[in-house]
């Protein structure tokens, strides 16, 4: 008895989007390395973290598929591509990075909508949500280092971006969790 409850179109979606949050951890853990090497410690931290948020939102996919009875493909990850260049090119990579992956993740929520798998779109409701939180750590990430100047960021500004980020949390307030009350 065939119990695969997920199309073979968004099986495949879904598995290359759970490839594609592997990919994201290793661009976080190349990218927390790079800054780690240059006495970036808080900054590192931050990333690391997030490449384990990563690996987290590859596991929930993974399970996902399995759970609704499809198969499981596990396939190459790519590599994360060469090293900042800067602090400044370290974030604005990762808020491309965070934009491209709201991409897939719309992109599987349209056809989940278009196929009425219905699982499948509640499923990823908690991905989109997860997305607007990342590109708005982003944003934040990209706010704070052009406030420190930029490509041109001095050592004191880096210093203290890099104390700042070490107690960052790993999640932004988002839009709809703000009111008059609570700004």
């Amino acid at each position: 008895m065939e119990t695969n409850r997920i199309s073979p179109t968004l099986t495949a979606a879904l598995n290359a989007q759970m490839t594609n949050e592997a990919h994201n951890a290793q661009i976080y853990l190349a990218y927390a390395s790079w800054i780690s090497d240059k006495g970036y410690e808080g900054i590192a931290n931050f990333l690391f973290r997030h490449a384990n948020e990563e690996r987290n939102h590859m596991m929930k996919i993974l399970e996902y598929i399995l759970k609704r009875g499809a198969k499981v493909i596990i396939t190459e990850i790519p590599s994360p591509g060469p090293d900042p260049v800067s602090i400044n090119d370290c974030f604005e990579k990762i808020f491309k990075s965070e934009v491209e992956n709201t991409t897939n993740i719309y992109t599987i929520v349209n056809k989940s909508l278009e196929e009425q798998d219905w699982a499948t779109w509640n499923f990823m409701q908690w991905f989109v949500k997860e997305q607007t939180e990342e590109e708005t750590l982003a944003m934040e990430l990209l706010s704070k280092i052009k406030i420190a100047g930029g490509e041109n960021a001095g050592n004191d500004a880096l210093y203290a971006l890099d104390k700042d980020l070490g107690k960052t949390p790993d999640d932004a307030e988002l839009a709809q969790d703000v009111s008059v009350e609570n700004p």
